[in-house]
């Protein structure tokens, strides 16, 4: 399996300062970063490392839920995934750190039962690579069919 890279270019200082974090590997593009819109309500414009987490858990786990759907005998025709990464203060080390992964995902899926597609869910938040890279941080899933 390939590796893939980003790199951040940055200047000044953490309260002051500001980035350009690129997607080296994809050649995707290249997006703005800064510690005060990081800790702001709005972003304006600038992306964040939590949200780089989001993107890539939530594309992971749609990745892995459609495996397991199909594994289970069912056929994934559409999936709406998103993560919510909450970032806090660390109060036993100081700092900030990951408090919360929030996913949610809604399904049309033929040839599975709501709770069929449920297992397949858990497995895939237990079972995708980003997750099992942030077992340090609570993940909690609201898997559902539409209707």
């Amino acid at each position: 399996m390939p590796t893939r890279s980003a790199r951040t270019a940055w200047n000044g200082t953490l309260e002051q300062g500001s980035g350009q974090v690129e997607l080296s590997s994809s050649k995707a593009g290249t997006y703005e970063v800064s510690f005060p819109k990081r800790a702001a309500d709005e972003a304006g414009g600038t992306t964040s490392p939590e949200e780089l987490i989001a993107a890539a858990h939530s594309a992971c786990f749609a990745m892995q839920l459609s495996a397991n759907v199909a594994e289970a005998g069912g056929t994934p025709e559409s999936l709406e995934v998103s993560a919510d990464v909450s970032l806090g203060p660390d109060k036993d080390n100081g700092g900030f750190r990951l408090t919360g992964i929030a996913l949610k995902v809604r399904g049309e899926v033929t040839g599975l039962d709501a709770d069929g597609f449920a297992k397949a869910a858990e497995a895939a938040k237990a079972g995708c690579p980003v997750s099992k890279a942030l077992t340090g941080v609570e993940i909690t899933l609201d898997a559902a069919l539409e209707s």
